[in-house]
């Protein structure tokens, strides 16, 4: 939860004061179409980074699953020491072994580097994705 917090867009939307995303973590937890992915160092067992990985079933592309991956976040001060590109290279081997046709995210406009880094793992801005907030 403190890797979800570190970052500037994230505190701006707010909750993470509350006990709510303790509560999400546990119902995310026992669903067994996410898995949430945990980066350590190999020396303390420190946590460095985490993802959660959503497999969805679909009706386009004939019938095939696709995986998102969302709350992708690497800890300050470690980002660009490659601890992303393998927690990335993880979730795309996870989605293959499953069988996805497709793996998607969705990333803020505002994170440039961001972009260039999904780019440089074959990503391609190919859709305008929209929210609506509840």
């Amino acid at each position: 939860m403190a890797l979800l917090a570190d970052d500037d867009i994230a505190r701006a939307r707010g909750g993470y004061d509350t006990d709510l995303p303790t509560e999400a973590f546990a119902r995310i937890d026992a669903d067994p179409r996410n898995e949430l992915i945990v980066a350590s160092t190999e020396d303390d067992g420190a946590i460095v980074g985490t993802c959660q990985l959503t497999f969805i079933p679909g009706l386009s592309r004939g019938g095939s699953e696709r995986m998102t991956i969302e709350a992708v976040r690497v800890r300050t001060g470690l980002r660009g020491a490659g601890i992303g590109r393998r927690m990335m290279e993880f979730a795309l081997d996870r989605a293959r072994a499953r069988g996805c046709t497709l793996a998607q995210l969705t990333t803020d406009k505002r994170r440039a580097d961001a972009h260039r880094f999904y780019a440089s793992l074959g990503f391609v801005a190919s859709h305008e994705g929209m929210k609506l907030t509840l």
